[in-house]
């Protein structure tokens, strides 16, 4: 393992017990015991573990120093040649950088935000190719790269459990056994809900547990019975619930009911987010979010309790029995039944917006630019969140 010192240096020591003992080092001057008591009390900057034998996860701290980081790459790569020569295959599931093709010719770019679940189609591609690369020699190894939350991590590596079932051979079991450990030491409390859901999904429709719903969904009401009191001291809160193409502003409420007329179209991967606007009228913070896909939908109505929802299952703000619902139907006609269901004067919805409070971190152009584009320059990137449909 590596680390930046305090002078913006690569301190230079490898562990002598991890698979790449054989790297060049400066092992061959310093006393195994000097070593060790240096490694034991080192802090690291990124963490490199072999889930299984041909599985390699490389996680480093998102708030990392971007010298620090550049250093702790041009490590990672030599000593993955060094151990795998060109027999590996970097999935980065970050934003994209030049410098890692540059580290690795064999890079494929999965990159979606931090703490958000990844496109459906997406975790299936990535699984494709792991098993593409995987099965074509029995000396690739694939290794997993992010910077941010370890929850990227679980996502791709339970949804690769899952898919690597279906094709199970004599070893199979304990590989899936790695995988789950890897998953319950490293990473399980850093999931979202959202991602939790997406590998459920995955696994589910692969099992044939869930069975697909083709059909197209509109919705026509968003209720949530109980919103936190962001701002009691000023008067109540004015929270915003976007998606997509429509946002809805209320004022002085904690009850929530919106009535879309006409209903909204809904089809594949779907993001909801709820934010209370700051008095200042630029800022805002995130009250709660969610993901689902459509293809999972059975039924006219859809709930989500606290613990389904993102940011809002940790904050004590939200009552245990907080919820979000959503009533569908297959067609755009008005529901019958559904009368009582109007939206409070307070509620105002708007179409087509382009409110720059509510489009900043849309991550539609996540991945259109690389990161390390516009080296030192201090470059904020806009991420623009659209999957399939509505988002």
């Amino acid at each position: 393992m590596k680390r930046c010192s305090d002078d913006g240096e690569i301190d230079g020591v490898i562990d002598p017990l991890s698979p790449f003992s054989s790297f060049p080092s400066l092992l061959s001057s310093r006393s195994v015991n000097h070593v060790m008591e240096r490694v034991m009390a080192r802090h690291y900057d990124f963490d490199l573990t072999y889930i299984t034998e041909r599985i390699i996860s490389v996680f480093f701290l998102p708030h990392l120093e971007e010298q620090c980081y550049r250093g702790n790459l041009q490590e990672v790569a030599a000593m993955l040649k060094s151990k795998h020569q060109d027999k590996f295959l970097l999935l980065n599931l970050s934003e994209k950088r030049h410098d890692i093709t540059r580290l690795s010719p064999k890079v494929e770019d999965f990159g979606w935000p931090d703490l958000h679940a990844p496109p459906l189609d997406k975790i299936c591609a990535m699984c494709k190719v792991m098993e593409t690369w995987l099965t074509s020699d029995p000396s690739n190894v694939i290794v997993l790269h992010c910077k941010g939350n370890t929850g990227k991590m679980g996502v791709i590596v339970g949804a690769y459990m899952h898919y690597s079932k279906i094709s199970a051979g004599a070893d199979q079991a304990l590989t899936t056994l790695a995988m789950r450990k890897f998953c319950e030491d490293k990473v399980s409390s850093s999931l979202q809900p959202s991602q939790n859901r997406y590998m459920y999904y995955f696994g589910g429709l692969l099992s044939g547990a869930i069975k697909m719903n083709s059909s197209p969904l509109y919705l026509h009401h968003v209720l949530i019975p109980s919103l936190p009191n962001f701002q009691a001291a000023r008067g109540g809160q004015c929270p915003t619930v976007q998606c997509d193409v429509v946002h809805f502003n209320v004022k002085s409420v904690l009850k929530l009911c919106v009535t879309l007329e006409p209903a909204l179209l809904l089809k594949g991967d779907i993001m909801v987010k709820c934010y209370h606007r700051r008095p200042r009228g630029s800022e805002r913070e995130v009250v709660f979010r969610l993901q689902f896909h459509t293809c999972t939908v059975h039924g006219a109505q859809l709930w989500f309790g606290k613990g389904e929802l993102d940011l809002a299952c940790a904050d004590d703000r939200f009552p245990p029995d907080a919820m979000v619902e959503f009533i569908f139907s297959y067609g755009p006609e008005k529901m019958k039944g559904t009368e009582r269901e109007r939206n409070d004067p307070s509620v105002t919805v708007d179409c087509n917006t382009s409110d720059p409070v509510m489009r900043w971190d849309s991550y539609e152009n996540f991945n259109l630019h690389h990161q390390d584009s516009t080296e030192g320059k201090g470059e904020t990137h806009t991420h623009t969140h659209r999957k399939s449909g509505v988002s």
